[in-house]
């Protein structure tokens, strides 16, 4: 097997384990649970900056960045003369919508209570993290190719995980989530956007970075 293989091997079994071990704390009512309290008792502070934080991961923000970057990278390749250049635009969407299909049942199944802040039940997981991570993590994996320096792809990706962060951090603060609901998006999450990266290496040729000479096609001899 590849050696650059195993790092998403790890990012795929990793957080699916994660994920599946705090799913079973949630449903069995585990001593997790009394650590997830204490937490959420020492961060919540319902205030509006963490409420704006939290709306970053409203369907409404999140849904016309990514538009913005389908369309922005699909006609950035379009020009640039790549080969089915409408794919990744394509394949984020569909991970996009993968995510309530995935979220929506594990609810129902676990049904959660809320915080004491927001009664209620179906909590787990978060479904503003998730949107937020795939919506701009999919975005941020498009973008990366059509940045010239490492530098200014190093600077995306940070960017786009202080987001998720500030997110995540929003939703525990205001009290619209236990932070084990955040804790389980992001790792499902990491699980799609490791599939999204391994389907668009997959499906779509290599494409080198914009402004990179192009190679000399050999002449036969």
């Amino acid at each position: 097997m590849s050696r650059l293989f195993l790092p998403f091997l790890a990012s795929l079994w990793l957080p699916a384990v994660a994920f599946g071990l705090i799913t079973w704390q949630v449903v069995a009512d585990g001593p997790l649970l009394d650590a997830d309290a204490s937490v959420s008792r020492a961060l919540r502070h319902p205030d509006r900056g963490s409420e704006l934080l939290a709306d970053l991961g409203n369907a409404e923000v999140a849904l016309p960045v990514l538009l913005a970057v389908l369309v922005y990278a699909g006609l950035r390749r379009r020009a640039a003369g790549a080969v089915r250049w409408w794919l990744p635009p394509v394949l984020a969407a569909v991970w996009m919508a993968v995510v309530p299909l995935l979220v929506v049942p594990v609810k129902e199944l676990t049904d959660r209570p809320g915080t004491p802040v927001h009664p209620g039940s179906g909590f787990f997981p978060s479904g503003h993290t998730a949107t937020a991570a795939v919506a701009y993590g999919t975005a941020a994996v498009l973008l990366l190719p059509l940045l010239r320096t490492a530098h200014a792809r190093r600077a995306l990706v940070t960017a786009s995980a202080v987001v998720n962060a500030g997110v995540g951090f929003g939703l525990v603060r205001r009290g619209y989530h236990w932070p084990l609901d955040v804790v389980a998006s992001w790792c499902l999450c990491a699980v799609l956007l490791t599939l999204f990266v391994l389907a668009l290496r997959g499906l779509t040729p290599p494409q080198a970075p914009p402004g990179a000479p192009a190679r000399a096609a050999s002449q036969p001899k």
